[in-house]
């Protein structure tokens, strides 16, 4: 009996944790960055045509843009670690150098906008941009590298090559799709940059309301706030609706379209006020300023400059985004939470609490033993800091976990043979090491 009450309270203990690490991914911060970052990304893949960016990947392209466009390529394509592999294939077997195409299949994954922004949200925007200057910097290496190693190889393969077509198609993209990924930056920017113009609460407005006592007893024993709570109960009502008004976007658009639209909408406004906690204050800040306009400059451009076949693109991109990587993400935070109690604190600080080669050299063999979906190792890193591992060990895993899985092992080494996969992988090992080193070097020297 006294086993059976230890095993359930133990459970109990792992689900609370895993509960609580939830509503922590749910709170405003994160909504505010992760929200936008899935428009984005889905504005992105629908508005800017492959072609604008392969065609600079090709033979014909100078290093001085080929190497960067590969570099980039992932944010413009917002391509995931699942994603990336096929588009790596297609480039190298249609005529792009090993080397750009190897800085396109380790770089496209780290600089995805998606993980970039949930990254800066829950862990820090240091890591966040040590992320992209490491992982661009180092990509680059490494694509000259293995360029440099088969050059002889390369030769060869550019004799017997024919010429192909994707690499000579254009794109024009007009201006005011531009213009709105500014914008659209712009929201991500001003949900999540800690400045005094955006935090300081300008106006304060009393509703005149009184939250029964009994509802601010029962939230705060699950560890919730009005407005948490209220934000939760708008990501479970825009889940069916979008359903309706997304999973035939492409067909027709209809008045749940509108509504899902706009509940997202209300969803980051009420996410972006400052709520005194336990009434009902709210403060008009700054970054619910920014948000009102932002969001409404945004409505009057695309609505004036699209069309709606490019509108209706434009959503189910980003609905397909969200079925794809979101409920994983939910599932993975809450294994996160979960986990966090299973592994012993020591344990990770005894690995990876100091910023060694060897405690490096251990994340990133985490990385390719444990491969999680597209922004699931972010609330894994997050879970690993908060058991006491190193920043620069945690860089190290972040840039690993996308490049090197088993299955991105498997997959690249019938694409590029046993061989060149041996020297890719080896190297990736080397630079994604050396990352979280002088990172966690850089971080003690300042």
């Amino acid at each position: 009996m006294i086993l059976m009450e230890s095993i359930l309270e133990y459970l109990a203990t792992l689900l609370w944790s895993g509960w609580t690490s939830l509503l922590d991914y749910l709170a405003a911060h994160v909504l505010l960055c992760l929200v936008p970052a899935f428009i984005i990304a889905g504005y992105i893949s629908a508005m800017v045509p492959k072609e604008a960016i392969t065609r600079y990947l090709g033979p014909r392209a100078p290093r001085t843009i080929s190497y960067p466009a590969a570099a980039v390529g992932g944010f413009i394509l917002a391509v995931c670690s699942c994603t990336i592999l096929p588009l790596f294939a297609g480039i190298w077997k249609r005529g792009a150098g090993l080397g750009v195409a190897v800085t396109f299949l380790f770089v496209g994954p780290a600089v995805n906008i998606l993980a970039i922004a949930y990254t800066g949200a829950a862990i820090g925007m240091d890591i966040a941009i040590a992320r992209i200057v490491l992982s661009v910097g180092f990509g680059i290496l490494i694509g000259l590298i293995m360029a440099r190693v088969f050059r002889k190889d390369e030769a060869i393969r550019a004799a017997q090559m024919a010429e192909s077509g994707m690499f000579e198609q254009k794109a024009t993209v007009k201006s005011a799709v531009w213009v709105v990924f500014l914008l659209l930056m712009a929201v991500l920017i001003v949900g999540t940059l800690q400045v005094a113009a955006l935090t300081t609460t300008w106006l304060t407005i009393n509703l005149p309301l009184d939250i029964p006592e009994s509802l601010l007893t029962t939230l705060s024993n699950l560890s919730l706030t009005p407005q948490g709570a209220l934000l939760i109960l708008l990501l479970l009502l825009i889940a069916p609706v979008a359903y309706l008004g997304m999973e035939h976007v492409l067909e027709r658009i209809n008045r749940w379209t509108y509504l899902a639209i706009a509940l997202v909408a209300i969803t980051l406004l009420i996410a972006a006020p400052a709520v005194t906690a336990g009434s009902l204050k709210i403060g008009i800040t700054g970054r619910f300023v920014g948000e009102v306009i932002l969001l409404g400059a945004i409505g009057i451009v695309a609505s004036r400059s699209f069309t709606r076949d490019e509108l209706s693109s434009w959503m189910w991109e980003t609905w397909k985004f969200v079925k794809q990587i979101f409920p994983l993400l939910v599932l993975g935070v809450f294994l996160a939470g979960v986990v966090k109690v299973i592994i012993p604190g020591s344990l990770i600080q005894t690995l990876t609490g100091q910023n060694t080669i060897w405690a490096n050299l251990i994340a990133v063999l985490f990385g390719v033993f444990m491969y999680f979906p597209t922004l699931v190792e972010v609330p894994i890193a997050r879970m690993f800091m908060e058991l006491g591992m190193a920043k620069g060990p945690l860089l190290a895993y972040l840039i690993a976990d996308p490049a090197l899985s088993l299955q991105s092992i498997l997959v690249t080494g019938k694409i590029l043979g046993r061989r060149k996969t041996i020297v890719y992988v080896s190297l990736v090992t080397v630079f994604a090491t050396l990352s979280g080193y002088i990172f966690g070097m850089t971080l003690a020297a300042i």
